[in-house]
């Protein structure tokens, strides 16, 4: 137990450079504390003990602002960073060295007592305020951006952004823990892009078509064809 203790406070300084000492993060870091009382809920949770398991995560997020449901299945080295607003559902499954920014869902979109959260692989990064509902699967190393609403499953390496979210395929040698919001590509734009690039060459045959049939009538008004007469 020690050693997991030690590993939470190591994932702490690697993935918040705001940490400044080891005192300091385990005081004052709600996503640790959370994921700790998620740990003692989630057992009490698989020995029965429902009613216990569900007021200790209740207490939790009383005291941290996080809600992570005892039937979620957390991997090692989660990172919640900041905290406020994040909420976890019961069939969540998240693997290992995970990030989530404050104000992230993982929520569910049926009412029936089967698998409805997300589940994510290994090194995947959830931006501040995205929503990832229903029983969908993200890949490994994936990044989701900032205030996605993310409704379907996408491979391993992707960027998801949106609303609703759609993935941009990128290559597997990118750093996987690296969350630049600024950078994040946007395939909605770059589609209203593509249309203004296809409008300006729509304008310019127009241009050319018009200059066309302007220098044939020019022509044909310089080479008059001379009238017959009858007589």
């Amino acid at each position: 137990m020690l050693d997991r203790l030690r590993e939470d406070v190591r994932t702490a300084f690697a993935k918040d450079p705001a940490a400044k000492g080891t005192l300091e993060v385990l005081l004052c870091y709600p996503g640790l504390h959370a994921i700790w009382c998620h740990r003692l809920a989630h057992r009490l949770w698989t020995h029965e003990f429902g009613t216990t398991a569900r007021f200790v995560s209740h207490v939790s997020r009383w005291l941290t602002g996080i809600e992570i449901h005892p039937g979620a299945t957390i991997g090692r080295r989660f990172f919640i960073d900041h905290g406020s607003g994040v909420v976890i559902g019961e069939t969540a499954e998240i693997g290992d060295d995970v990030l989530c920014y404050h104000g992230c869902t993982l929520g569910g979109t049926s009412l029936e007592a089967t698998k409805r959260h997300p589940t994510l692989g290994d090194g995947v990064v959830v931006g501040a305020g995205a929503a990832l509902l229903g029983p969908i699967e993200i890949g490994e190393h994936s990044k989701i951006g900032a205030n996605s609403v993310v409704l379907e499953s996408h491979p391993r390496n992707s960027t998801i952004v949106g609303i609703p979210a759609t993935a941009v395929r990128r290559p597997e040698s990118d750093a996987p823990m690296q969350l630049e919001h600024g950078d994040l590509p946007d395939p909605v734009f770059a589609d209203i892009e593509g249309l203004y690039e296809r409008y300006d060459d729509l304008r310019r045959q127009q241009d050319e078509l018009a200059s066309l049939l302007e220098r044939v009538i020019d022509d044909r008004n310089d080479d008059p064809v001379p009238i017959e007469s009858d007589d």
